[in-house]
């Protein structure tokens, strides 16, 4: 299932039903589908994503630092290019979103997704 975001301030934003309802919850939302942010709801959602994303943040440095090189590492020839897909975090899914909700927040309109 795909989901879009709306908001008359920003271009419309397509997540993959599963990224969408991780975002709503982020944003401190019910992960219902449709649903609407009100104007002034806005700010506290933007809030909420952001936290969460700082938190992201924190948690992969934190994951970073404990982390050494590994006697296990797989070389490039172990690999093939096609089976290696790469890692996208949540707190760079959310990036849209977040411009979304800051333009949303400016023009002070709502964000509504199906």
């Amino acid at each position: 299932m795909l989901v879009t975001f709306h908001c008359k301030a920003s271009g419309n934003i397509v997540m993959f039903g599963d990224v969408a309802r991780q975002m709503l919850k982020m944003m401190g939302q019910c992960e219902n589908i449709p649903g609407v942010i009100e104007a002034e709801q806005v700010p506290e959602a933007l809030a909420h994503l952001r936290r969460y994303i700082e938190r992201i943040h924190e948690l992969e440095q934190a994951g970073q630092e404990d982390d050494g090189p590994s006697s296990e590492a797989t070389t490039g020839d172990d690999l093939d290019e096609q089976d290696v897909e790469p890692v996208i975090s949540m707190a760079t899914r959310a990036l849209p979103l977040v411009a979304m909700l800051e333009a949303a927040e400016k023009e002070q309109c709502f964000v509504m997704w199906e």
